[in-house]
């Protein structure tokens, strides 16, 4: 399974844009899309949805026990 930072910088570079470019269509800051390509864990997950609805997805709370199966 992919991480965030994985999937995040890969689709990015699939689309051929920078991190800038990337940032500014996402309507986050830079620094949103540096801390998710670097792995960073204390992100905002409304921040972090706005950049996966580029590419049809959104995160959402889990809970434990669904994926203990």
């Amino acid at each position: 399974m992919k991480t965030l930072a994985e999937f995040v910088k890969n689709r990015r570079k699939e689309v051929n844009l920078t991190q800038e470019a990337f940032a500014e269509r996402a309507g986050v800051a830079l620094t949103v899309i540096r801390k998710i390509e670097q792995g960073k864990t204390n992100l905002n997950m409304d921040k972090v949805n706005l950049v996966l609805r580029m590419f049809g997805h959104e995160l959402g709370p889990v809970n434990s026990k669904d994926t203990a199966k």
